[in-house]
């Protein structure tokens, strides 16, 4: 077959296979975390692709031991004193993964390793998704301060009962077979049989989706969530997730976890005391909304709370909690506010209020345009703005 690297540049490599195009994440030391690099060249890829009528399959993989570990947070945590440094690649990244939702051509994404954050959102919304045994799958966010972004207030929020709560708030992991249970991904392969797969689908050569769905099928087996798996204990998670408050929630799961049988619970409630007071709370109110929200609301949405949290509109817990993390790696983060308490309603709708139509997130729905409100089209790259 005639084959094409349309760059061997260190963050991304893109191959053109007939018509097949193929997209590898290269940054296995880190994980392949999503840079400013990487962002453009993904949405570079996808437009010309999704236009190229020689185009019909993108397959995209992670090199190493992760498909990606989400977004650079040294990148964000750098910037913390300058104007905005990161608006340009945090625009970019919502644009992008609006495109990737809504994209027209067959996509499939074989996912080994760490799944987390924004990483995950370049997996979940594929048409197809596979995972194996060494996936792991977090929406972390919170945590530290920030929330559940990249469309993941969207999803979650769809997501069976109360577990999209949980899983944002928590940041619990899911494993391939869970995944798989709850369709978060679509498929289970054999990590020993994955490149066999990935050739499979390049011999293919072809978009039909009911071809390339067959040919995954021969290598993916039936799975279930083991027994333990915290998908067993959804009756418990929707009791005690479907509280209106995060201090209710963790109110009622520590009642559940009082209860014989229930050791589960420890880590997940030890993990959510130690968390962001106003992370849990933005997050949680944002998996609401994202219940009554369309997919370009909910992306409109998470862009203004990413923007103002980077803004310390409200609170600098977000480099608190990367500070903690991953600079000074003392996991011992001074919150502020440091209470649940203290997170106040009214401050909190400073970071949801909507910005002015032309510093919003710019989606086009219709056909015909649906590549236009790019970064550079926006108000923010003409300077227009000093906001």
């Amino acid at each position: 077959m005639a084959q094409e690297v349309v760059t061997s540049d260190e963050v991304i490599v893109g191959e053109e296979i007939e018509r097949v195009r193929l997209i590898t994440l290269n940054r296995p030391r880190q994980l392949n975390v999503i840079s400013s690099k990487v962002v453009s060249l993904l949405a570079e890829y996808l437009e010309k692709w999704e236009k190229d009528d020689n185009a019909e399959l993108v397959i995209i993989k992670g090199s190493g031991r992760a498909f990606s570990a989400g977004g650079d947070l040294k990148m964000f945590y750098d910037g913390r004193k300058s104007k905005d440094p990161c608006l340009e690649v945090v625009y970019r990244m919502y644009w992008l993964c609006y495109h990737i939702h809504t994209y027209k051509k067959t996509q499939v994404a074989l996912v080994h390793g760490i799944s987390m954050g924004g990483g995950a959102s370049l997996m979940v919304p594929m048409k197809f998704s596979v995972v194996t045994e060494k996936t792991v799958f977090s929406t972390p966010e919170a945590s530290i301060g920030f929330h559940t972004d990249c469309g993941f207030s969207y999803m979650h929020s769809h997501l069976p009962g109360y577990l999209g709560e949980f899983l944002g708030l928590t940041g619990a992991r899911l494993n391939g077979k869970e995944l798989v249970a709850v369709g978060l991904a679509t498929h289970f392969v054999p990590l020993e049989k994955l490149s066999d797969l990935e050739k499979c689908l390049i011999s293919l050569n072809s978009g039909n989706e009911n071809a390339v769905k067959a040919a995954i099928e021969e290598f993916s087996v039936e799975v279930k969530p083991d027994e333990e798996s915290v998908l067993n204990k959804l009756s418990i998670i929707d009791e005690c997730f479907s509280k209106d408050t995060v201090a209710e929630i963790i109110q009622s799961f520590e009642a559940e976890a009082k209860k014989e049988g229930n050791g589960w619970i420890g880590p997940h409630l030890k993990g959510l005391k130690r968390s962001s007071p106003t992370g849990l709370t933005i997050t949680l109110r944002s998996i609401r909304e994202g219940r009554k929200q369309t997919l370009p609301e909910s992306m409109k949405k998470e862009f203004r709370l990413t923007m103002n949290i980077l803004r310390s509109k409200i609170s600098e817990d977000v480099y608190e909690g990367i500070r903690a993390l991953t600079i000074d790696k003392d996991n011992a983060p001074k919150w502020n506010p440091p209470s649940l308490d203290n997170v106040v309603d009214e401050k909190l709708d400073l970071v949801f209020q909507p910005f002015e139509e032309d510093l919003e997130l710019q989606i086009k729905e219709q056909e015909e345009n649906r590549w236009d409100g790019k970064y550079e089209n926006s108000a923010y790259a003409s300077l227009k703005v000093t906001e």
